[in-house]
């Protein structure tokens, strides 16, 4: 049987879990980094909770939660990406078409409206 993993690996783990976290709305911008750490939201809650319990120190579930670290590291990553290569994504139509004939040089004709 395997030696149980270390306290340290299992904060390691919690920080990477953190940083990964979707950031929080700022519905009060004037809140220092202090009152929002000390207010964690649920889902932090819960994370530390998980990890704070005896069955964090099973093998299997730090495997597990490793797996979680990377696969929101990619997904994070795959948004970023999206974002970056397909800036028109979230255009209207007019929008993305005005934008393609300025990037050959060209401007669209003004409509009139009636």
């Amino acid at each position: 049987m395997s030696a149980p993993p270390a306290r340290t690996q299992i904060l390691s783990l919690y920080r990477h879990l953190l940083r990964e976290l979707p950031v929080r709305s700022a519905a009060t911008p004037s809140r220092t980094a202090h009152q929002k750490l000390s207010s964690p939201s649920q889902l932090q809650k819960r994370l530390r909770s998980i990890l704070s319990s005896q069955h964090a120190n099973e093998k299997g579930q730090l495997q597990q939660a490793e797996q979680f670290v990377r696969y929101v590291q990619a997904q994070r990553m795959y948004a970023t990406l999206i974002e970056r290569y397909n800036p028109g994504m979230g255009m209207s139509e007019e929008e993305r078409v005005r934008l393609t004939a300025r990037r050959v040089g060209m401007d669209l004709p003004v409509e009139h409206k009636r």
